[in-house]
């Protein structure tokens, strides 16, 4: 694949673009303005671009049979209606850190919400990695975590693959799809001082991991079962966060970008940093979203 294989899906430039989720029902494409609190809808049918101001800081998304969304806000889990514009608290697992804020976190096969946390200082080790259990409870996943992002689940359910951004690496860990226990992590892709910092990813039908460059100008697609990198997508802009497949047969790859910390030159350089991209008919699909 090459750079002129991206679109840029619409005029609209994200300060933090994060979190994508294709809703297959709604047939749109959701993601989040994390620093500005704001979730944002598309719907490439009909052109209808949408924003929801959550009021705090919004790391992450995922849908919910009902309609509405969970939601990983600065404040801890809420659920969010975006039809009757109401945000609902659920449970802060952080009320005792104010300085820190929720980032990227993502849905697991058996419906459970998995999101990560770090310092608004990015101060080493202040987060970790949390799940949102169908009764509402919480428990601590992993500690010791200083950008908790990428979360994706291998195609038995038998592995959690899971990126803290400074490590440089995706880990995975035994995952029991019952009970949501996590085990025996071990490194399986280890990126270079070049390729920038892995961000979110998604996971494709081959069970391979497309993964967003933070400073790398770029998604990755890598074998965790090798650590081979078979591909990449080279994109006009350097902060690369994450990315998911959308569309009607799930083969469009919906890509998220930032502009935030670029210096003038570098915005003047990079004028389409924050956009939200896709990359049509990759001959490659991805897998449906799971709900909670």
């Amino acid at each position: 694949m090459n750079h002129n294989q991206w679109e840029v899906v619409l005029d609209h430039a994200c300060q933090l673009g994060e979190g994508p989720v294709w809703d297959a029902e709604k047939k749109r494409i959701l993601w989040v303005d994390i620093l500005p609190g704001e979730i944002h809808s598309y719907d490439p049918g009909r052109g209808e671009h949408r924003i929801f101001k959550t009021g705090q800081m919004v790391g992450a998304i995922a849908l919910r049979s009902s309609g509405n969304f969970i939601a990983a806000l600065q404040n801890g889990f809420h659920e969010i209606s975006l039809e009757n514009e109401t945000v609902t608290p659920i449970a802060n697992p952080e009320v005792h850190l104010p300085e820190n804020r929720f980032n990227d976190g993502k849905c697991d096969p058996a419906g459970r919400f998995w999101a990560g946390t770090m310092a608004l200082s990015e101060e080493p080790g202040a987060g970790a990695l949390y799940v949102l259990n169908a009764d509402n409870s919480v428990s601590v996943k992993v500690e010791n975590v200083t950008c908790s992002n990428g979360l994706a689940w291998s195609l038995d359910h038998r592995l959690l693959y899971y990126i803290d951004s400074p490590t440089r690496q995706v880990v995975a860990y035994d995952y029991d799809l019952h009970s949501g226990t996590i085990t025996n992590k071990r490194v399986v892709i280890q990126f270079e001082e070049e390729d920038g910092f892995p961000d979110g990813m998604t996971i494709d039908e081959k069970g391979m991991l497309w993964i967003g460059m933070w400073d790398g100008w770029k998604v990755a697609r890598c074998n965790p079962n090798t650590g081979e990198r078979l591909q990449q997508i080279d994109l006009p802009a350097a902060r690369i966060t994450s990315c998911t497949f959308g569309g009607d047969s799930l083969d469009d790859l919906y890509i998220t970008s930032a502009k935030t910390g670029l210096s003038q030159q570098e915005l003047a350089e990079q004028p389409l940093a924050g956009c939200l991209f896709v990359v049509r008919n990759t001959g490659i699909k991805g897998l449906p979203t799971p709900q909670l």
